[in-house]
């Protein structure tokens, strides 16, 4: 494959709900939610979590940069990265921030705003140099942000909603579908059809099925839900995503386990984990 249709996933946060700090979670990290997305020379990012911190240092070294960042949702755990976003810090740079959850009753500006205010935070969003555009779309679009580049979205089952996405390029994809709860004994029909045989599903593995009753309505799902889901839409890879802050090095070696004897191929996520398409 040439350079021009390469497609590579790295993760920068994997973790759910709060970071996670400490030798019990080295192994696969204790970021939230950030994932990069190389589309030949197209940098694409999913979530804003702590994860988006180290992502920015790493993007300092390349020159100037163009990105599109794109959240899920906007619980704490997704967007608290963006305000140590070194990226968005140098004039030369240009970052367009997307999200399909929000509108009509507001939109991704207004949320960044409200997180970078006091007594939350000391700055507001104007002290961002780079060329920053905020947009809003409805989940179920089809965006292109890109040449080549095709986003479809889905509308996820999440408390004040979220969104879902699948990128297509140079014959590749990617979905990556996290915060939303499934119904037990029915896989949703629609993610499996908005999934089905892509190269490398993420998916919101915060749970077991075993201890799911426990946090039922809290917008997650399980591993054994995602390898349902994997099987039923023939997806080739499998990643979990999104491990809930109780399952330190220990559970997640026993959960990727568990996952890649269900579904061959099957992994568990980590931090600095690559995977080339």
């Amino acid at each position: 494959m040439s350079e021009g249709g390469h497609l590579s996933v790295r993760f920068w946060g994997v973790r759910g709900s709060i970071a996670c700090p400490g030798p019990a979670y080295v192994r696969y990290g204790g970021n939230t939610s950030c994932v990069e997305v190389r589309c030949g020379p197209h940098l694409l990012i999913f979530d804003g979590g702590t994860g988006l911190r180290p992502l920015g240092e790493a993007l300092k070294a390349g020159g100037p940069v163009e990105a599109d960042l794109f959240f899920s949702h906007s619980h704490l755990d997704h967007v608290v990265g963006v305000p140590f976003f070194h990226t968005l810090f140098e004039p030369e740079n240009r970052i367009r921030l997307w999200a399909g959850h929000l509108k009509p009753e507001r939109g991704v500006r207004d949320v960044i705003c409200a997180l970078m205010t006091a007594p939350l935070f000391p700055v507001p969003v104007e002290i961002f140099s780079a060329r920053t555009e905020f947009l809003d779309f409805a989940a179920g679009e089809t965006l292109t942000p890109k040449p080549g580049v095709v986003l479809r979205t889905i509308a996820l089952n999440h408390p004040n909603g979220s969104t879902g996405y699948r990128v297509d390029y140079a014959g590749k994809s990617v979905c990556y579908v996290t915060d939303t709860e499934h119904e037990p004994g029915r896989p949703d029909a629609r993610i499996v059809d908005f999934i089905r045989g892509t190269d490398l599903f993420i998916y919101d593995a915060t749970y077991t099925d075993e201890e799911y009753p426990r946090y039922a309505t809290w917008g997650h799902s399980t591993w054994e839900e995602g390898v349902r889901l994997a099987k039923a839409a023939r997806v080739k890879t499998l990643a979990l995503f999104h491990h809930d802050p109780s399952h330190d090095d220990g559970a997640m070696d026993r959960i990727a386990a568990a996952a890649a004897a269900a579904l061959p191929g099957a992994i568990a996520a980590s931090e600095g984990l690559t995977i080339e398409l």
